[in-house]
């Protein structure tokens, strides 16, 4: 087997070439590895139902996803709007003169991504970190996840079948299985890989930040971590439909046996009679639920291990749990309780419980919701459930939710991630390790490119996007004026 040095090399060795390749061909492979993703049919199918425990329907749906994303982030290629070009024309006539200076976003280098346990297509080795890092002109390296091995070794044959296709190196796109966690740090602190995609839990992911941060020459890792997402229930929407409410929160903590990084593990809301009708409500919905089997061991043990720890906290009382499993696999839906007061308290149950649970936390008033809010660490998402006029009449407790979160949603459920430029998948930490991007949508290829500008430079040397004439018509910015047309020297 090639060492982790020789792959670096190889991936920094292929990326001289494929950073230089135009926009156009880097979507035609993207292209060509949807393509070939759905032409692997239900075998690639059947393989990941063996090794994930993940039903068919949601499998194939992953993979459309999938097929999509790849699809749509060619199609955001080509347009260039990522590239952020800019361009300020000289002006000689100025005392000092002004200089001609133009700026765009290139490939930062060979990207390392991690598999994801949860999504073995649309989070792994063809999934939202590769196609973007492809699109920014980056080779990418991908470190499959050991619970789903053969599933990434399918995907991965795939992508090299469309590398061969297209005509391209086939070092553009490596593929390796490590056995230590000394082989993922190595990756990581190789100088040749320069920027890390992960997708898990908070553990794993702050190692790999640590990492990355420890080099000599640190890099960008971004990485989403997971959320408890919670769902903030104000009264006069409950006293409207609390029956309704709960039937779809129901749904979303017990979606995919819990097993999002969007599932809602924390739900705030005001004593009354509003919230007590949820609750029963909310129980009654839980308890028709049966146990399934979980994505893997590990995950299975340590949803018990977690739900155990919360549920024996002082104050915590269970409401309901789903019918029970016959495999040590099988998670059973949990919803528990605590009072506000308790929940301040103790920091271990704001802490993220993977798998179909979710706390319910009742507050004495609404200005204990608004301190709970203040209270709480970044989030993917928030919820809040609530009229216009609560809305209106309660800014402070909207402006502290938004503080911490990447998507605010009202009166919604937070699981279901639409794949579209306005998605942002991300958000303060410990949620994700840089806020400012995300791992959805065609905006996540800005996370593995960087700002160059080029200053004084004849027109013929100027890479395309920045020349005069404009040949692909990109939108630019000159002299401060949105622009697809040419400069006119």
């Amino acid at each position: 087997m090639q060492t982790i040095h020789q792959m670096m090399e190889r991936s920094w060795a292929a990326w001289q070439d494929f950073r230089m390749r135009p926009l156009s061909d880097r979507a035609r492979l993207m292209r060509e590895i949807a393509a070939g993703l759905e032409a692997l049919g239900d075998g690639i199918i059947e393989i990941a139902m063996r090794e994930t425990n993940l039903p068919e329907a949601r499998l194939k749906g992953e993979r459309a996803r999938t097929a999509f994303q790849l699809r749509s982030y060619a199609d955001a290629c080509e347009r260039g709007d990522w590239l952020e070009l800019r361009i300020d024309t000289a002006d000689l006539q100025r005392i000092p003169p002004k200089a001609d200076i133009r700026k765009m976003m290139v490939p930062m280098g060979p990207v390392l991504v991690y598999g994801a346990s949860n999504f073995p297509f649309a989070y792994s080795t063809a999934g939202g970190d590769t196609a973007c890092a492809l699109a920014a002109g980056c080779t990418v390296v991908v470190k499959a996840h050991p619970a789903h091995p053969d599933t990434s070794d399918a995907v991965a044959a795939c992508i090299r079948k469309a590398l061969t296709a297209c005509g391209f190196p086939e070092d553009i796109f490596l593929h390796v299985h490590t056995q230590t966690l000394e082989e993922g740090r190595a990756l990581v602190i190789h100088p040749r890989t320069r920027a890390v995609g992960f997708t898990g839990s908070h553990l794993a992911g702050r190692s790999i930040f640590n990492w990355a941060n420890e080099r000599k020459d640190p890099i960008p890792v971004f990485a989403e971590m997971g959320s408890v997402n919670p769902i903030f229930l104000l009264p006069e929407r409950l006293s409207e439909d609390a029956s309704g409410i709960a039937g779809i929160c129901a749904g979303s903590i017990t979606l995919g046996v819990g097993q999002f990084c969007t599932n809602p593990g924390l739900i705030i809301g005001v004593e009354g009679p509003g919230l007590d009708q949820f609750m029963d409500a909310l129980s009654d919905g839980i308890r028709a639920i049966p146990a399934a089997p979980m994505l893997h061991a590990g995950i299975s043990k340590a949803y018990a291990s977690k739900k155990t720890a919360a549920l024996d906290q002082n104050d915590v009382q269970v409401l309901a749990t789903g019918l029970s499993g016959t495999e040590d696999l099988h998670g059973t839906a949990t919803i528990a309780t605590v009072d506000g007061d308790a929940f301040l308290a103790n920091p271990l149950l704001h802490e993220e419980v993977f798998g179909p649970y979710s706390l319910v936390v009742r507050c004495r008033d609404a200005e204990q919701m608004l301190r709970i809010a203040e209270g709480l660490e970044g989030q993917l998402t928030c919820t809040v459930m609530g009229t216009n006029d609560e809305i209106a009449h309660h800014p402070a407790l909207m402006a502290a939710i938004a503080d911490r979160c990447g998507r605010l949603i009202l009166n919604g459920v937070p699981t279901g991630v639409e794949v579209c430029l306005s998605m942002h998948h991300g958000g303060p930490y410990p949620s994700s390790t840089d806020a400012r991007f995300t791992s959805v949508g065609a905006d996540g290829i800005r996370r593995f490119t960087r700002p160059l500008s080029y200053q004084q430079w004849s027109d013929t040397l100027l890479p395309d996007a920045l020349k005069n004439a404009n040949p692909f018509g990109y939108l630019r910015i000159v002299n401060n004026e949105p622009s697809t047309g040419p400069v006119i020297a």
